[in-house]
């Protein structure tokens, strides 16, 4: 009840929040009894010389509260105007079960039982892990008969009137070729009403597939833009591509260089007008060991790339994703504003 309390006042806060941002462009600075932090809310932009700066939900997966409402304020706290928006946080807005499984804990049991390395305490930890998943399942099949989008429009109104655009949306397993044609409609039909111009999910093993993606993507109005890890490499969407106009790409440039690509530069000049949204991340080279490093410190060119965006005037956004280890005597929040402010350096020097 606690939480659910918190969750509800949250709500009213950014509601609250919202309404008195759009009271206050309307009417101007001099409405009596205006927060003063309105006035900055509203000036929050993270398009630097044409280049639109955003992040992902998935950074501040470490952060304890994952709600809609908290993460519209870790966004406007990361001084970003723009989001890559996760199903899992969206559909938490609208009334999505929540899973409370450790699934951390059942997913490194189910590497130790196909290693046979499952001990017996362990064993008895993952058959009742087990029971919670199914239990989950059956209860999030239920709510989703009677599931409703019009949360996504309350949801996007919210964002919206922070002053932050939901330029993407990646609605999880929704996408997954596992799922009903229901599943995958009401995905694209929710990023659609989130303001979202594509949905983002993993390249498909098999073709057939994104095929059928950009087809429903079509009939849906929302293009589908495909993400890569270290499999990446510069013909790595091309069927894909051919296949449907409203297939696209979601590059990684930090897996794109951990995975021995040294053509990243040539790769968006040759098909930056397939790309709607491009994941930036500093990883080390092949070579010197692919960690995820503080921007400037690993072999990813993303100096090199923004400006390249910036002087060619290419539309898509550059998303900061967080993936080092956060220092001890820092926070999630700080890194990513580090992270920011070196693309903001680069954009403008």
């Amino acid at each position: 009840m606690k939480n659910k309390k918190h969750i509800l006042s949250r709500r009213s806060f950014f509601g609250n929040t919202a309404a008195l941002a759009v009271g206050f462009a309307i009417t101007g600075p001099k409405v009596w009894g205006a927060p003063a932090y309105i006035p900055n809310l509203l000036k929050l932009n993270s398009k630097i010389n044409g280049v639109q700066l955003g992040v992902i939900t998935y950074s501040f997966r470490e952060l304890e509260d994952q709600s809609a409402e908290a993460t519209l304020q870790y966004v406007l706290d990361c001084g970003v105007n723009a989001i890559e928006l996760m199903g899992g946080t969206a559909e938490s807005f609208i009334g999505r079960p929540e899973n409370k499984m450790d699934r951390r804990k059942y997913y490194s049991l189910l590497r130790k039982e196909r290693n046979k390395d499952l001990k017996r305490d362990g064993k008895k930890e993952l058959a009742d892990l087990k029971l919670q998943k199914e239990s989950y399942e059956k209860e999030l099949e239920e709510w989703s008969k009677n599931r409703s989008l019009d949360g996504f429009i309350k949801l996007r109104e919210m964002y919206n009137a922070a002053g932050v655009e939901i330029y993407a949306f990646k609605p999880d397993y929704l996408l997954t070729s596992k799922n009903s044609d229901a599943n995958i409609n009401y995905a694209m039909q929710a990023g659609k009403l989130l303001g979202a111009s594509h949905v983002t999910i993993e390249l498909p093993r098999k073709s057939e597939h994104s095929l059928k993606l950009g087809k429903m993507g079509q009939k849906n109005g929302i293009k589908v833009a495909y993400h890569g890890h270290e499999k990446q490499h510069s013909k790595w969407w091309d069927v894909a591509l051919k296949q449907s106009t409203y297939n696209a790409m979601n590059l990684d440039i930090g897996h794109y260089i951990a995975a021995g690509n040294k053509d990243v530069l040539e790769l968006l000049k040759n098909k930056n007008q397939h790309i709607l949204s491009m994941h930036v991340k500093d990883r080390q080279n092949l070579t010197n060991g692919k960690s995820n490093m503080p921007f400037g410190m690993g072999d990813t060119p993303i100096k090199e790339v923004l400006k390249l965006m910036r002087d060619q005037k290419y539309q898509f956004s550059a998303t900061v994703e967080y993936e080092y280890k956060t220092p001890e005597a820092s926070s999630v929040i700080q890194e990513i504003k580090k992270s920011i402010e070196y693309c903001k350096n680069a954009l403008e020097s």
